[in-house]
């Protein structure tokens, strides 16, 4: 059987890093947003014999190949989780979410990956069941098996579904910067707590299905510790092209701008295009990886 699945990108509606926990992790509050940028995962398990336990392709250089590609884990995660023999398995991934920009990359082809082979070894997982297998893999891939708007705490696997987000036009933007998550956590870990969490009055915004209230909370804590001026000028490009508020995703250094109106977002897209190539429309999204 062969199955073609569209792994979608994230988006970080908000970022607050709670505190750090004494086995090392960060304990979180967000709320994270699917949109309609996709990568296609395609999984085979019509293979040659000879062929190794996971053959893993890629469209883009650069991403691993071989077992240290993230879907490998997810694969073998899977098959744990089952108690089954690992099954040899083709894994196909056609990028266009940009890798090391905090939209979960990798996080959503692990998530395909799980889907597909659901459906492959008639496992009949629930949604339930392949989070939890997910949640060994990586923290954002329980997310991208569940999709659409979410609230998430603890290491950011446990997970509340809120209503769809408004429609709206969302443009991201890739620069070339990169942002070490290991900095930024222990910068964060050296200033005093807030006090409160931006996250709890976005979650209020999206209940109340408030656009314009969750553009203006939108807060990323990356991005307040690390001040970096490339992701700031990105920002007030787009606000200055009429977003309702753009914000830095994840750990970055990809940076989002929420515009009610899909021609503005065109028109700052191409206002920056000159500057940045890696720029893409897209929209909010009420699920997560979907097989087609």
């Amino acid at each position: 059987m062969k199955l073609k699945v569209l792994a979608p990108a994230k988006i970080n509606l908000s970022l607050d890093i709670v505190r750090k926990r004494p086995d090392g992790y960060h304990d979180v509050a967000m709320v994270m947003q699917a949109v309609s940028l996709y990568d296609t995962v395609t999984v085979s398990d019509e293979v040659d014999e000879n062929a190794p336990t996971f053959t893993v392709t890629c469209n883009v250089a650069g991403i691993p190949t071989d077992e240290r590609n993230i879907v490998c884990k997810a694969a073998k995660a899977f098959y744990k989780y089952c108690d089954m023999d690992e099954k040899k398995i083709s894994i196909d991934i056609e990028k266009k979410i940009p890798h090391e920009a905090g939209l979960a990359g990798g996080s959503t082809d692990a998530a395909a990956v799980i889907l597909a082979l659901n459906r492959i070894c008639d496992t009949m997982l629930t949604i339930e069941q392949m989070c939890e297998i997910g949640a060994r893999v990586g923290a954002d891939v329980p997310f991208c098996i569940m999709g659409g708007t979410v609230h998430a705490k603890d290491i950011g696997t446990t997970m509340s579904k809120l209503p769809s987000l408004t429609k709206c036009y969302i443009l991201i933007c890739k620069p070339d910067v990169s942002v070490s998550t290991a900095e930024a956590y222990a910068k964060s870990d050296s200033k005093p707590s807030k006090g409160f969490l931006v996250t709890d009055e976005v979650v209020k915004m999206v209940c109340k299905r408030n656009l314009r209230g969750v553009c203006q909370c939108l807060y990323n804590e990356f991005e307040a510790v690390m001040q970096i001026d490339e992701i700031t000028n990105i920002k007030k490009q787009m606000l200055k092209n009429k977003a309702l508020g753009a914000c830095m995703s994840g750990s970055g250094s990809a940076v989002f701008g929420i515009f009610l109106d899909e021609k503005k977002a065109e028109k700052c897209m191409e206002a920056m295009s000159p500057q940045y190539d890696k720029l893409y429309i897209c929209e909010p999204i009420k699920g997560g990886c979907e097989i087609v």
